[in-house]
């Protein structure tokens, strides 16, 4: 039976639905405005929103006041990252009063699959569903399948597919199409996503691709038919960042994130994992007293 694995990790709430041994969804939360969140600060230029604890909020609409005007805005979409930048969370004004969005708790909750909580003493259920290997998917992009593999690369405009792999091409591409619907699902993806698949000779081929991402990704989602050059397009909505986009954000932040996971669970008495050099000055104070806390060891760090 089918369940979500939750843990309140030190730095980030990581959550996974498990369904026969492996990993079918992996969310990762880290602090920030969420999604449904409503909070104020003062109109600005540009459909803008300057909030009263520091940032900005793009807005969906029109302003409907002049600037400098104090509002209140609903979170429609959580801020995403981008190479060089992070694109601002966007909103609506409203008149709903100040309120937290759900958190990634609340959300599981309310989704009807029961959530099981996971704790350091316990047994590792999340690494023995592929947890570890799910992030090196995630930050490489790597992805194999039956056949196959495919190489995965968000990108400002969206998130790629490569399909690669020998054997005949209508089978490997219909064993990538259901490999690619797998992988959105899993890691979250929304927005604009391309495939790029073997070039298949006629309609019949093509349409069995197409097939194959309708019967494996589930709704909402819109998609064009794959061309005549191998490629086609899904969109899906993007209320929040994917998980390849949160880990490749700040690729050291999250492996020391996923280092002290591990540190966390070390045994009393055993010699711990040692920090790599690079990875010390991504170690948050906050985070080092919380680990601290949790294990009741002093850590050099």
């Amino acid at each position: 039976m089918a369940e979500w694995l939750i843990e309140n990790g030190i730095g980030e709430v990581r959550a996974a639905l498990v369904d026969d041994g492996r990993i079918v969804k992996a969310r990762i939360e880290l602090p920030g405005l969420r999604l449904g969140s409503v909070v104020a600060g003062r109109l600005a230029p540009a459909r803008r929103v300057r909030l009263e604890g520091g940032g900005e909020i793009a807005l969906d609409g029109p302003a409907g006041a002049p600037e400098g005007t104090a509002v209140r805005v609903r979170i429609t979409r959580e801020a995403i990252p981008e190479p060089g930048r992070l694109k601002p969370a966007r909103g609506v004004v409203t008149d709903a009063p100040l309120a937290p969005g759900p958190d990634l708790r609340a959300r599981l909750a309310a989704g009807g699959i029961g959530v099981r909580e996971g704790h350091a003493h316990a047994e590792d259920a999340l690494e023995a569903a592929g947890w570890g290997e799910l992030l090196d998917e995630a930050t490489t992009g790597d992805i194999g399948f039956a056949g196959g593999m495919l190489r995965m690369t968000p990108t400002p405009a969206m998130t790629l597919f490569d399909v690669d792999g020998d054997g005949p091409l209508e089978p490997l591409a219909v064993a990538a199409a259901a490999a690619v619907a797998a992988a959105i699902v899993r890691h979250g993806i929304g927005g604009s996503i391309g495939i790029d698949f073997p070039t298949l000779a006629g309609k019949a081929a093509r349409a069995a691709v197409a097939a194959a991402i309708d019967a494996a990704l589930p709704p909402p989602f819109e998609r064009t038919a794959l061309n005549g050059f191998g490629f086609l397009q899904i969109v899906r909505p993007r209320p929040r960042a994917a998980l390849p986009e949160l880990l490749r954000a700040d690729p050291l932040a999250a492996a020391a994130r996923a280092l002290l996971r591990r540190l966390e669970r070390t045994p009393a008495g055993a010699t711990p994992e040692p920090v790599p050099p690079a990875l010390a000055p991504h170690i948050l104070p906050e985070w080092r007293a919380e680990l601290a806390r949790r294990t009741g060891r002093t850590w050099s760090l």
